[in-house]
């Protein structure tokens, strides 16, 4: 590991959780140096979804290169684009009656939440954006004004300005509106809060801490929009492609948001960031938002291969099968290990455990590592159990898995027991 201390940035994370210098990955299993084995519970933050080295999407890949297919194309048309855009149009849209236009923004999910904000601002000619506590939208300025975590925020930034946050859904107690609260704060002159321009919401909170909204709370808030003549973006960066279930997490609601920001998965783990809006809110003059690297035609070429999974019910009905077997399975070690406080939530094939004291989810994660395991945390203070595994994923690898947990979970039991009794373990 010495090379990367000494030359690279100390701002790297995920190294330091994972100390291994890996080599090869295949579905959900990576292999380090030394050839040492790990089951993969993260997906590359989510944007594994269809697993490391899809066999399909590795074939497409490499007939695509053999053929001196363009890699590079900023905006111009290629195959590559035409044959994913027909895809998407096809097997997506088509079957959900949805007529969005395509902006491919940039590499990263925080360029398509960027893209978003500045049209709707442009659109709607108001400045304000409000989101919501537990919002995590990307780390670039303009995102990192509508995400909540006070990690990534600081004074010097510069970038508190124009965003409001109001509580998500559940996070006063399930006594607790917050959409009559949000209807109060539009309607009241007295507020304080100006009319935003757009609201921007995760169905599914990821890096907040697993914290999934409820149909008639997402429901609500589209009323909301229309009522008030604000746009509805949805984040769909992490959730989207499948992780709840459907394709766009949205869909479990019955709503139809105004802009959808997609990436991680949609380019296979190949750089690919979209926005997605409304026909009439694609108000752009030729060249007026723009990026180098926006016409990634290696991540057209899998995601139009990925986009195959879709093609019939037999993938959607998998993820629901497999997320029952996680949900069944992570109830089942909480009532094993009832000392361990653990709350669970998800849905689909995004699940997290809140533990009440905030250092435990980490212990149980480097635990696991040990036991070639590799699962990260989420929430506000690190506190939430992480489980994001390859949608692809087979029944066995889930049962490894979640034995894995079982027994790191009683492995940082009985060391913490042990050190309040002053017993070394």
């Amino acid at each position: 590991m010495r090379i990367f201390e000494e030359m690279e940035s100390e701002v790297r994370g995920y190294i330091r959780s994972f100390p291994a210098v890996f080599d090869v990955a295949r579905g959900s299993e990576i292999f380090d140096e030394h050839d040492n084995r790990y089951i993969d519970f993260f997906a590359g933050a989510g944007s594994l979804n269809y697993g490391h080295n899809n066999p399909a999407i590795k074939e497409a890949l490499i007939e695509y290169l053999q053929h001196d297919g363009i890699v590079h194309g900023l905006d111009k048309a290629t195959l590559a684009k035409q044959a994913f855009l027909t895809k998407l149009r096809d097997t997506i849209f088509a079957p959900r009656n949805m007529e969005y236009k395509v902006q491919f923004t940039g590499p990263t999910g925080t360029n398509s939440v960027e893209t978003a904000l500045k049209l709707a601002r442009m659109v709607k000619g108001r400045s304000n954006i409000i989101a919501f506590t537990n919002a995590y939208h990307g780390l670039s300025m303009g995102s990192l004004a509508v995400t909540g975590n006070s990690f990534y925020r600081d004074e010097s930034y510069g970038v508190r300005a124009n965003s409001a946050f109001i509580p998500f859904d559940g996070y006063l107690g399930s006594g607790f509106d917050s959409m009559a609260y949000l209807r109060k704060l539009l309607t009241d002159q007295s507020s304080g809060v100006d009319l935003p321009a757009a609201i921007i919401v995760e169905t599914v909170q990821g890096e907040g801490g697993i914290h999934v909204a409820r149909d008639e709370w997402l429901q609500e808030l589209e009323s909301i929009c229309r009522e008030f003549d604000i746009l509805l973006i949805i984040d769909d960066i992490q959730m989207g492609n499948g992780r709840t279930g459907t394709f766009f997490s949205f869909e479990r609601a019955g709503i139809m948001p105004d802009m959808v920001t997609v990436s991680k998965s949609i380019g296979t783990g190949l750089p690919m960031s979209l926005l997605l809006m409304r026909p009439e809110l694609d108000q752009w003059k030729p060249g007026e938002h723009t990026g180098t690297f926006r016409g990634n035609n290696l991540a057209f070429v899998a995601a139009t291969k990925a986009l195959e999974y879709w093609d019939t019910p037999d993938f959607a009905e998998g993820i629901a099968y497999k997320g029952g077997l996680f949900e069944k399975g992570l109830k089942a070690i909480l009532e094993k290990h009832p000392e361990a406080c653990g709350e669970l939530r998800g849905v689909g094939m995004v699940w997290g455990i809140d533990f009440s004291d905030a250092g435990f989810a980490s212990s149980i994660s480097e635990e696991a590592f040990s036991r070639n395991m590799i699962i990260e945390t989420a929430g506000a203070n690190g506190q939430v159990l992480k489980f994001l595994p390859a949608l692809t994923i087979d029944e066995a690898l889930i049962e490894e898995g979640l034995k894995i947990i079982d027994d790191s979970i009683a492995a940082v039991l009985k060391v913490r027991q042990g050190l309040r009794e002053g017993v070394l373990v």
